[in-house]
């Protein structure tokens, strides 16, 4: 069911923030410590201080990646945007993804249990 859709047939969504989420993974070159530039750190540098505004903003609900080799980790953002689009925009101006270094999925997301 697409976002719009979910707001029109469900009322607690309508003229409401959504919850996203998208899934993050390195592209093949930077599956290795030794393969990472100075401009790919400073990069990832970017992307952290991203989600960090848009968590000050309220926006992102959090962030983070699996603790795996590089080879098989993940990364996750759950955060909140007006409808696909603006959730797409958003995902698509992470600077990991925007600069390349990352491959990004989303999806619509709904919290179903949450610790207080």
């Amino acid at each position: 069911m697409s976002t719009s859709k979910a707001a029109r047939t469900d009322p607690t969504l309508a003229g409401k923030s959504t919850q996203f989420l998208y899934v993050l993974r390195l592209v093949p070159r930077l599956q290795s410590e030794v393969a990472w530039t100075d401009a790919d750190n400073a990069a990832i540098g970017r992307h952290v201080a991203y989600l960090q505004a848009a968590a000050e903003r309220g926006q992102v609900i959090l962030a983070g990646r699996t603790a795996e080799p590089l080879d098989r980790t993940f990364g996750l953002v759950v955060f909140e945007a007006a409808d696909e689009t603006a959730a797409r925009k958003f995902m698509e101006r992470d600077p990991a993804v925007a600069e390349k270094l990352m491959t990004a999925e989303l999806h619509p997301y709904r919290a179903a249990v949450q610790r207080r």
